[in-house]
């Protein structure tokens, strides 16, 4: 047993300057980052990621859920949990992403926190991606109560893209380099691929030919811009350029092959405005030097656009590149998010989510399971609940160094979530005896003693993963489980009932419920029999459809709509987005859905029965 001892944190004078009044983590100074400072914090946060050990992270969301049925509660399996989860990064939209590098030495947690303002924009112009959101008011006035300034968001928030919206992107706008252009070879060259080439070739020759010309003579104005709508010569920056328009990928591989062997042309793209290439621009270069001093600023170029079209994503891939382990709080959420929001679109399964994201992120740490392992499951629904539990029951004391060039006068409160996650890792590692500085190896392998409580996402689930481990939780406030078989959806309730109402009116009207059963509502008009005797809740399930007799009251509330389901029912409305305001309502519609299925399942057998009866009575025809 863990000993009841004082739980304390000091945090370093030189990071923080304590104000009379205030608590200590409103003082933390979080640097905040927006599309202004952005390039300067880009190399100070990688090189903070590479000298630490884990990454905290923590997202505000402009939302979660639209019913309150749709959180993520404890009766959720990792697949309707995962399902919620998905929905609510698929409508909502992420405004302050904060990440903090640390480091655990001893009793020292060295800290870099920094707050990204998110804001999803066309930087590109070529109205893609098309970003639309939704907001719950509750989320936005948490903000602004905090201060969030949402015109500074909306105005120089930093712009973004996915991975797969990049890819989107390049197939829309073309390569911008001749290195990215890739189309495979043909083996021969037709005619009309010979006339192009030799056409084009003699072209760039008498071009070329003509800019040397014009270099050792001076001739008039009016002749010299004459020529050069005669050869088509234009400048780019102040080198002799020659635009060659293109009507296909061949034309422009032709035109690239034979660009080749005129040592002092240097080819660029230019891409059309519906996708693909209009033209190459042929850009002649006075020397070798000018040449490579040309390829260098077009490469330069070039990273600088990516830069901009991954906006945030770029801190993303640092993060990923890195292989550091990555500490959140509800991963699940969390990580729902950053997988719809810079990677791709959510997978359909739990199993394919998991598969993709740890390629991503290869260690996915949860402090919400850690805190398991130390208190009552009641205890860490949230961040400052976590908190406030180890304070009162634990000694472990962590000196906290912030160690960013935040000014003292500009202490800000956005992203504190982010520190409050790195301190309670820091302290739960300290309680539970876990070494944080202990890797295997490389980062590749994290000690055993953390990898046991890696990578798992629902917030409710011991066994993650398992297939057959379908058990759940009913209250948060206890640990009992029981199988989903057990459990029956029951609705059509009056307004206003209670669980133990129900309980009572259930209480032995039948059999079934002469043993030990308990109620919990989901909603106002729905809640979950739990049965702990094996086989009564199918049971249940048969008295319903057969309309045995039950008590007067129980009778009186089927006559008014009463109806029930199993929990595969349930898993179908997740499955089909059903997400009705209640669950009722997703309920019935679940049902609708299953019985026609079930009817054009039974007229397609039938069908197939009529069919192979034809074909017997053919065959003994014959």
């Amino acid at each position: 047993m863990l000993h009841q001892r004082l739980f304390c944190t000091k945090i370093y004078p030189t990071a923080v300057h304590h104000h009379r009044g205030s608590r200590h983590q409103n003082l933390w100074r979080i640097k905040q980052v927006t599309k202004s400072n952005l390039s300067e914090t880009f190399e100070e946060i990688k090189t903070h990621i590479s000298n630490s050990d884990f990454i905290a992270v923590s997202l505000q969301q402009t939302g979660a859920y639209s019913a309150p049925w749709q959180r993520v509660l404890p009766i959720d399996t990792d697949e309707t949990a995962y399902l919620k989860s998905k929905r609510a990064a698929e409508r909502f939209q992420v405004l302050q992403f904060a990440i903090c590098p640390f480091s655990v030495k001893a009793s020292k947690l060295i800290v870099h926190p920094y707050n990204f303002h998110l804001f999803p924009r066309d930087e590109l112009k070529i109205a893609m991606p098309s970003y639309s959101f939704s907001c719950q008011s509750s989320y936005l006035a948490s903000m602004a109560r905090e201060g969030f300034d949402f015109n500074a968001c909306i105005y120089d928030g930093i712009s973004y893209l996915s991975r797969a919206q990049e890819l989107a992107a390049a197939d829309r706008i073309g390569p911008s380099s001749t290195s990215s252009f890739v189309v495979p070879s043909s083996s021969t060259n037709s005619v009309a691929d010979s006339v192009f080439r030799e056409s084009t070739k003699s072209r760039v020759r008498h071009w070329i030919n003509a800019c040397k010309d014009s270099n050792k003579k001076t001739e008039d104005v009016l002749i010299s811009v004459l020529r050069k709508l005669v050869s088509g010569s234009e400048v780019y920056g102040s080198r002799p350029c020659l635009i060659i328009s293109v009507c296909s990928e061949r034309q422009v591989q032709l035109v690239l092959e034979m660009l080749k062997e005129f040592v002092d042309v240097v080819p660029i793209l230019v891409p059309a405005r519906g996708g693909g290439i209009q033209a190459v621009r042929a850009v002649l270069t006075s020397s070798e030097e000018d040449k490579n001093l040309l390829e260098k600023e077009l490469q330069d170029m070039e990273e600088e656009r990516n830069k901009r079209v991954r906006g945030f994503r770029e801190v993303i891939d640092l993060i990923s590149a890195s292989q550091k382990p990555v500490v959140a709080h509800n991963s699940l959420s969390d990580f729902t998010f950053i997988y719809s929001k810079f990677l791709a679109p959510l997978p359909s399964t739990i199993n394919e989510f998991r598969s993709s994201l740890l390629l991503v992120f290869p260690h996915v740490l949860d402090v919400n399971h850690l805190m398991k392992e130390i208190g009552p499951v009641e205890k860490v629904n949230n961040l400052p609940a976590s908190i406030s539990y180890l304070r009162r029951k634990f000694f472990a004391p962590i000196d906290m160094e912030v160690s960013h060039r935040a000014e003292a006068d500009k202490v800000q409160i956005h992203g504190r979530n982010v520190l409050r996650i790195s301190e309670l890792f820091a302290k739960l590692c300290s309680v539970l005896k876990i070494n944080p500085e202990t890797f295997e190896e490389d980062y590749n392998h994290l000690s055993s003693a953390i990898q046991c409580h890696a990578n798992k996402f629902n917030p409710s689930s011991t066994r993650f993963g398992d297939p057959i481990d379908e058990d759940v939780r009913i209250w948060n406030k206890n640990s009992r489980r029981i199988s989903i078989d057990n459990l029956v959806f029951l609705w059509g309730l009056e307004g206003g009932i209670s669980a133990g109402m129900l309980k009572a009116l259930l209480h032995d009207s039948h059999e079934v419920f002469s043993k030990e059963f308990d109620v919990q509502m989901v909603d106002k008009n729905c809640a979950v029999i739990v049965f702990w005797t094996p086989g009564f809740s199918e049971r249940f399930l048969r008295i319903m459809d057969s309309g045995e007799i039950f008590s007067e009251s129980l009778k009186d509330m089927i006559s008014k709509g009463l109806a029930a389901a199993s929990y595969k029912t349930y898993k179908s409305v997740c499955k089909l987005g059903l997400w009705e305001v209640d669950l009722a309502d997703a309920l019935d519609k679940a049902l609708e859905e299953t019985e026609r299925l079930t009817e054009a399942k039974s007229e397609e057998d039938l069908s197939v029965i009529n069919w192979n009866n034809d074909e017997m009575i053919n065959l003994d025809d014959l």
